[in-house]
């Protein structure tokens, strides 16, 4: 049973509240004796004209709340429930040992579309850790909804249009070197597009060069699309090689090109409502009535924007996916751009302008400088990955040593893989996306702090206790023997572990993968110490031994399945 949904909906029936409105209030006591839900009453003394506490030992004593096996009492404001530790366990173990790691899963998005874009490289340019909290943070936030039942389609939004594409086909055309592009496409781009910039100083001409081959592109001359599509293509080569190492997909990859040819219609139809004005030769919807600055649409040359490729796709999207959520991952400097994109398209008469989101996140920084590319300021993703896998590695192999472990090394290469690039991916994902990033090679791979290395670690370990079990015939308790997991450290991590689905929930809510990642660090750290605390092997009568081993398999079930939300692989061993 879902308990708090159930309180929640017993709840309503007693204020009158909506039951989302109460669950969005309900609360988790500070402390395990103080029960396991707390509602305050506080919300309620305006329409009652009772204090919180009157109010509060009223509703407790109603028969409407009564629910078997869960006591109700009051504290000053506040209505504590507290279920039965027998029960609790019976419920939860039973749940998550039938679903296994798909524990979590809801069909509360059955039927619903949701579009989240995210990453969206530049073509031609290298990958590097600024894209990868979009790439990060996009990849959990699809996979969120996509446990809840969504039909989740996933847009990598290309930054492969402008001017600097006409800059590129110049310089390829002078200064390009095909055997270079073929064996590493992205810093051959690079090159020529940097040596374009240092040779346009001296050399003017170029600019005009540039700006002939684009007009050239847009109007679809042969040559130039062919090497337009050339660089689209290599490049989407490297940048899907490091997708597939993260366990990143994506179902459509129009970029900004896809979208060039729809403008005209957008504008035209914002001309027909009348909603574009001239300032300063530039063509701009006035939002002065929402509080915002003119949204730039044609810029006085004519040419176009990001706010009018982003109309043109936010329009395509709704008339050809029919979405109710349009999610778009993407820095937080962004914020104004697509306040006046929104803004824009509801002044059009559209209404999913109110289900696009803007999910923005913080900067990327390192502790130290010493990391550093031969690119200046950049740190490129690969460059990133291979370096914390390198680590890991080393930690790994060193620890294995210590403990006389038989581990080959194509097994610890396989693990440092899976645990460096999860230990990166968790340090996008641990603390709210608004945050900062700040990598510390130390924090990041300690095996005891909040990390992937600890949750992993703690996931391999608990499986070597069931394999250790099943060695000795011992298999965990199917669907009794539960009630026995009332001790303290046991119930500390079986409350825990009842709050996971509940944090899948609130991550879709506030788009907030840290919300997982915070709950499965929880249950990591109550497990631990529990199974320091307590003898699982040797706990005495069969059926607790059998009723603690399942346990640890709940547990691993709800590290995997969060873990798998984040966009991180476990290991079987470690």
């Amino acid at each position: 049973m879902d308990y708090k949904t159930e309180i929640a909906n017993k709840l309503a029936l007693c204020t009158g509240l909506e039951s989302d409105k109460v669950l969005s209030l309900i609360e988790i006591p500070p402390q395990l004796d103080m029960g396991d839900y707390a509602f305050p009453c506080f919300v309620l003394a305006k329409t009652l004209r009772k204090a919180p506490p009157m109010i509060a030992t009223e509703i407790a004593g109603s028969d409407d709340l009564k629910i078997e096996g869960v006591s109700v009492s009051c504290a000053g404001p506040y209505i504590n429930f507290k279920i039965s530790r027998e029960i609790l366990a019976e419920s939860v173990i039973s749940d998550i040992i039938t679903a296994g790691d798909k524990y979590g899963e809801d069909t509360v998005g059955s039927g619903k579309t949701v579009i989240v874009e995210y990453s969206s490289p530049n073509i031609a340019k290298p990958f590097h850790v600024g894209h990868a909290f979009t790439t990060i943070l996009g990849n959990s936030i699809a996979r969120i909804y996509s446990k809840l039942g969504y039909n989740v389609q996933r847009f990598n939004h290309l930054g492969d249009y402008g001017t600097q594409f006409g800059k590129l086909i110049t310089a390829y055309r002078l200064w390009g070197d095909e055997k270079a592009l073929e064996e590493d496409p992205i810093n051959e781009l690079l090159r020529i597009y940097v040596k374009f910039h240092e040779e346009a100083k001296n050399e003017p001409s170029l600019e005009d060069d540039a700006r002939d081959n684009f007009r050239k592109l847009e109007e679809g001359s042969e040559e130039e699309v062919a090497l337009w599509q050339r660089f689209r293509d290599v490049s989407l080569e490297v940048f899907k090689k490091t997708y597939d190492r993260m366990g990143v997909e994506f179902d459509n990859y129009n970029g900004e090109s896809f979208y060039s040819s729809r403008i005209p219609a957008v504008v035209d139809e914002l001309k027909s409502k009348n909603l574009l004005v001239e300032s300063e030769g530039a063509q701009v919807v006035m939002l002065e009535d929402e509080g915002l600055p003119p949204c730039i649409v044609l810029k006085s040359d004519g040419t176009t924007i990001y706010a009018s490729r982003d109309l043109a796709a936010a329009k395509y999207r709704y008339d050809n996916y029919k979405f109710d959520k349009n999610i778009y991952v993407v820095g937080l400097p962004q914020q104004l751009h697509f306040r006046q994109v929104f803004a824009v398209l509801k002044k059009m008469g559209y209404d999913f302008a109110d289900n696009c989101v803007h999910v923005g996140f913080g900067l990327v920084k390192f502790k130290d400088r010493v990391f550093s590319t031969r690119e200046g300021n950049i740190v490129l993703l690969d460059d990133l990955l291979n370096k914390t896998v390198e680590k890991t590695e080393e930690i790994i192999r060193n620890n294995a040593q210590a403990r006389g472990g038989d581990m080959s090394d194509e097994q610890i290469s396989e693990i440092a893989e899976k645990v460096g690039i999860g230990a990166v991916i968790y340090t996008y994902l641990k603390s709210g996306r608004e945050k900062d990033i700040i990598f510390d090679w130390k924090e990041m791979l300690d095996f005891e702090g909040d990390t992937a290395p600890y949750l992993i670690y703690t996931y391999a370990r608990t499986r070597s206790i069931l394999r250790k079990a099943g060695e000795q015939g011992i298999a965990p308790s199917e669907g009794d023997g539960y009630g026995l997991l009332t001790g303290d450290d046991e119930y500390a991590v079986i409350r825990s572990l009842a709050d996971f689905k509940d944090s899948v929930k609130k991550a879709a809510a506030s788009y907030e993968p840290f919300m997982i990642s915070r709950q499965i660090s929880l249950i990591a750290r109550n497990y631990n110490r529990f199974y320091n605390n307590s003898s699982i092997l040797n706990a005495g009568s069969e059926e607790l031994v059998r009723a603690r081993l399942a346990l640890c398999e709940a547990v691993c079930d709800v590290l995997k399945s969060g873990l798998e939300l984040l966009g991180i692989d476990v290991v079987e061993k470690m």
